[in-house]
């Protein structure tokens, strides 16, 4: 309630929650004329009465030993980009944070034969706007891959070795997708799962809160039940299932590593906790064996607290978030 008194004359008596409705109503009227107003109208009823997402830290999250990121034989991990791309410094920065010792490959780079994938352990396809998502988001870098055979024959290898893994995030999940690298090899164009443009009808940049779920993904191992913010920005992250019987395997064999939650920590669809109308709050796939994961929200960009829009009082002495505990799992991967 806010309340303002002028000597003894009450000028103002008003829920703030009202008060601040009506300070938006220009906006929010702007906003369904831009985008699906059917989100705009969730977006102002969710704020409404909205309170403070429910953060859960099963565990502590802890930095990595000194004597790691100073160690000489380090396991490498390609920092893979493409014309268009980005957060590839912040991609390098967790994975070094972690222990490895990450390289900036381009698609470049393999194509012109200045290097191949084999002395890594892992590859990280970053995020941004490949070839500027035309036609759709990552099929142009998919189309490096695809329609040259040495390229698909050098990822095809690298995917198969069993002491390799790899990371797809935002235009790097969708790569995944239209690889077919997710949920599993094999499947026919017409079944497979891919990211396709978010409900409201425009990109989403948000801090949105997620749920890690019980999975086979290797990067999460550990990290189940964790509740936390992370970034989110894309305009094609909505999970798309062509066969229904593909989703149904998916959600039986634990496929669906991370869920985008309401302020309660429980999973949904709806707008603007899920920012792109995912079903059952879908935000990313991994492999039956777990070494392959793709996730549209970007947990590179939240490994540092002071990376995260917000953080509840009990949070903010940490010394790194729990994200950084997903590079680590993979460091501890590799040297075990």
């Amino acid at each position: 309630q806010i309340r303002i008194r002028y000597n003894d004359d009450a000028v103002l008596d008003e829920d703030m929650r009202v008060l601040r409705q009506e300070w938006e109503e220009t906006g929010y009227q702007l906003e369904r004329l831009q985008m699906n107003p059917a989100c705009a109208d969730a977006e102002k009823a969710a704020i409404y009465d909205r309170i403070a997402p429910a953060y859960s830290l099963p565990f502590q999250p802890e930095p990595a030993p000194k004597a790691l990121l100073t160690a000489k034989d380090k396991p490498k991990v390609a920092i893979l980009r493409d014309e268009g791309s980005n957060s590839d410094r912040e991609m390098s920065s967790a994975f070094y944070a972690a222990g490895f010792e990450p390289w900036d490959i381009t698609m470049t780079d393999l194509l012109a034969g200045r290097i191949t994938l084999d002395g890594f352990r892992g590859i990280a396809a970053v995020g941004g706007f490949s070839y500027a998502d035309v036609p759709e988001s990552a099929k142009g870098w998919a189309a490096t891959i695809l329609f040259n055979d040495r390229i698909k024959d050098m990822f095809t290898a690298f995917y198969n070795r069993p002491d390799t893994f790899t990371l797809g995030i935002c235009n790097g999940c969708q790569l995944f997708g239209l690889l077919g690298w997710v949920p599993w090899q094999g499947l026919e164009a017409e079944a497979q799962p891919r990211f396709v443009h978010n409900d409201s009808g425009r990109f989403e940049s948000r801090w949105a809160t997620v749920r890690v779920q019980d999975s086979p993904a290797i990067m999460l191992q550990g990290m189940s039940e964790l509740v936390f913010g992370i970034h989110v920005d894309h305009g094609e992250g909505k999970l798309h299932f062509p066969d229904a019987a593909v989703r149904e395997k998916v959600v039986g064999q634990n496929l669906v590593p991370l869920v985008y939650t309401d302020d309660s920590g429980v999973a949904t669809k709806q707008y603007p906790f899920n920012p792109n109308g995912s079903p059952d709050g879908f935000a990313g796939l991994c492999s039956p064996d777990g070494r392959h994961l793709a996730l549209m929200p970007h947990p590179e960009r939240a490994f540092l607290p002071w990376q995260c829009h917000w953080l509840p009082q009990e949070m903010q002495g940490l010394e790194v978030s729990p994200w950084l505990k997903m590079f680590r799992n993979a460091y501890d991967w590799c040297v075990k």
